[in-house]
């Protein structure tokens, strides 16, 4: 892909940082156990230890790092900051170019699953007519991209240089998809390009009940409950990370254990595994986004985004009048109704509740992902 101004990008973690972060594991200063035997205090003991274990002794980064590599990457200076993003071009005529963004404390690993089905449809029992061109950039101060220095890069800042991103690529019409912050961005992608976006498609919405409503439907009462306990069980990471993720950063930039555990919380409260992620997920799965954030020092850069999203709270929640699509997992954190989600989404075409699924839908539920994905754009195309 020989485009001025777009250089080709492989990941490469010397040697010596891998060798540190096992003699960091092996010397982990671990706490007491928790008073309680489950997760209600957060992670138990044993199970990070086992998880870092694993991590220290057992854990190729080589192999997975060659696995990330095996799809085409590349950085390129947007704005002043670089920017690192796969590109998974379709070989099908009048495949659609398609903007994943990815989440915290996600990457682009996330997407890994959902590549082949979205760019080659037909080599995986579909139609060759849904084929997409995939770019799915690194959030800044997330993983390979760049760290901003100095405050401004927020969620409005991040669509525009994604709209920029996809002009440099040549796609001047494209979709976006994304989930968690990636929900933000592409929400914002089409609230500021709607002359360019034929449609987003979410994996997580927003919405909450009318002003004024007193009686709630049992649907709606499951959201008001999932509301609920993000707010007085599940948000306290927001609350750091909003307002003081330099603090947080020092313990999460030093020990790889602290990363995980901070990373690791998520992976069990927000997705469908009955409990125990690293039994449904796998541990080399988990591990390949808690390496990224270490390998690439960015638990305080990537944290200061929720930073930037405090001091422009209306980038959360947008008005989009571009075509939208929204398929609704029981494990998402937020469960609005679709008359809820109205409200944002004014011109909402798609709403799929799902009976399985959670918060990391690519990595969770790839065919159902990929199948809703395709379903939406169709008539867009």
């Amino acid at each position: 892909m020989p485009i001025p101004g777009v250089t080709p990008f492989a990941i490469s973690v010397p040697d010596e940082d891998v060798e540190d972060l096992r003699r960091r594991l092996r010397a982990t200063r671990w706490p007491d156990p928790a008073t309680v035997g489950d997760w209600s205090q957060g992670v138990p003991l044993e199970y990070l230890r086992e998880l870092c274990r694993y991590w220290a002794e057992d854990y190729d980064w080589q192999g997975r790092q060659a696995r990330l590599n095996a799809v085409e990457q590349y950085t390129t200076d947007v704005q002043g900051l670089s920017v690192h993003f796969l590109h998974a071009p379709s070989a099908h005529p009048g495949a659609l170019p398609l903007v994943l963004t990815h989440g915290w404390p996600g990457s682009v690993a996330e997407f890994l699953a959902v590549l082949g089905p979205l760019t080659d449809p037909a080599a995986h029992g579909g139609d060759p007519r849904d084929a997409f061109t995939v770019v799915a950039p690194s959030l800044p101060g997330f993983g390979w991209s760049g760290k901003p220095t100095g405050p401004g890069w927020g969620i409005p800042r991040v669509a525009d240089a994604w709209a920029e991103l996809m002009s440099r690529l040549g796609h001047e019409r494209f979709g976006a998809q994304g989930g968690d912050l990636g929900s933000f961005v592409s929400a914002n992608l089409a609230a500021r390009h709607p002359d360019r976006v034929v449609g987003i498609h979410l994996n997580m919405a927003i919405g909450a009940p009318p002003a004024g409503r007193t009686e709630f439907s049992e649907r709606e009462q499951r959201a008001n409950r999932a509301a609920e306990r993000f707010r007085t069980v599940d948000s306290a990471y927001h609350m750091q990370q909003r307002t003081r993720p330099q603090t947080l950063a020092y313990g999460l930039a030093d020990s790889p254990a602290a990363q995980c555990a901070w990373i690791l919380e998520k992976f069990w409260s927000w997705s469908d595994c009955g409990g125990d992620p690293v039994a449904v997920l796998g541990a080399d799965r988990i591990l390949d986004h808690v390496a990224t954030y270490w390998f690439t020092g960015s638990a305080g850069s990537s944290a200061r985004m929720y930073w930037e999203m405090a001091q422009d709270p209306a980038s959360r929640a947008p008005t989009v009048d571009v075509p939208t699509g929204v398929s609704l997992f029981p494990h998402e954190i937020l469960q609005p109704t679709e008359e809820w989600a109205r409200a944002h989404y004014r011109d909402l075409r798609m709403w799929h509740e799902h009976d399985r699924g959670g918060h990391f839908a690519a990595m969770e539920e790839p065919d159902v992902l990929v199948r809703d994905i395709r379903g939406f754009f169709r008539p867009l195309r």
